[in-house]
């Protein structure tokens, strides 16, 4: 595994593309099960067959919701829960070429306990039994241009997502990604002790988008209903107060697309996203460029 020292915005735009687009490497057909009509060495194929998976091939705003349950490991006994972050997303899609499409992506985060839908204003830390309160997710807009071989991240780039390849094992089509990264932590643990997790952090995610054969195979859907699992693991946050305890949050999470959008979260999450990610609801005039980190120092007078 490599890592490169980045910054936290370009970490962002690289975590997000990484779930989305899995790209970076060469694609190759997987030998196992049938591949049906797929002729996956054509560009053309493999790019409709990504952006068909992870968004649309005509101009759509594609909604999505994974449910991501996130526990604390302090390289000691096993990992222990911390709590369910509910990640809802929207991002509008268009294509630029017959092998291209670009991407604007908006995400935000809604806290509740661990497993539950009860939403949490503040989180009983169960390793140093303090009360931290909760600080909402949100990030974006972040661009991206999806290609045959996965998110096109330029020759300059610093963080570029790898693929893992396309595979067809029986019914189901599946398009795996690995993504790793490393850049200063804008908290230095001097001014942030309890918040920050150290000189440098760390971010290690794997991700893989899931759709039936028959609807990958169907050329009359433009928008290809999918499913998405990932697993990272990641440096503490500065809200978790956890500055000086070495560690991370392993996260574990499944999702899908949204096509009722907005409409179709549960009613306690468009309740919690009215009142704590109002952006999300108006991504037409969304512009500013959103990062919790820096949201967080800014609320509590300190910078980097």
């Amino acid at each position: 595994m490599t890592s490169t020292k980045i910054s936290r915005r370009t970490a962002l735009s690289g975590a997000a593309l990484g779930l989305l687009g899995a790209g970076g490497a060469p694609l190759l057909a997987d030998s196992h099960g049938k591949t049906g009509k797929l002729d996956l060495e054509d560009p053309v194929v493999r790019a409709h067959v990504r952006a068909r998976m992870s968004g649309s091939t005509k101009p759509a705003t594609v909604h999505g919701l994974a449910q991501l349950h996130l526990y604390g490991y302090l390289h000691d006994g096993n990992v222990q829960p911390f709590f369910t972050l509910w990640n809802y997303t929207v991002t509008k899609w268009k294509p630029v070429s017959e092998t291209q499409f670009q991407m604007q992506h908006y995400e935000s985060g809604i806290y509740t306990k661990f497993g539950t839908e009860e939403v949490i204003d503040v989180w009983e830390n169960p390793v140093t039994g303090e009360g931290r309160e909760v600080w909402p997710f949100i990030g974006g807009p972040i661009p991206g241009l999806l290609g045959p071989d996965g998110m096109e991240t330029g020759e300059g780039a610093t963080v570029k997502p790898q693929s893992l390849g396309i595979h067809v094992i029986g019914d189901f089509v599946h398009v795996p990604s690995r993504s790793s990264f490393a850049f200063p932590n804008p908290l230095k643990p001097d001014e942030w002790p309890k918040e920050s997790a150290g000189l440098m952090y760390y971010w290690d995610s794997f991700a893989t988008r899931s759709a039936r054969l028959a609807d990958v195979l169907n050329e009359d859907l433009d928008n290809v209903p999918s499913v998405q699992h990932f697993q990272n693991l990641v440096s503490w946050h500065p809200w978790l107060g956890l500055g000086g305890h070495d560690g991370r949050t392993y996260g574990q999470a499944y999702g899908s697309k949204l096509p009722g959008g907005f409409e179709a979260l549960p009613p306690f999450l468009q309740a919690a996203v009215r009142d704590q990610a109002s952006e999300m609801l108006d991504v037409d005039n969304w512009t500013e460029f959103r990062d919790d980190f820096a949201d967080y120092m800014r609320a509590y007078g300190k910078k980097s």
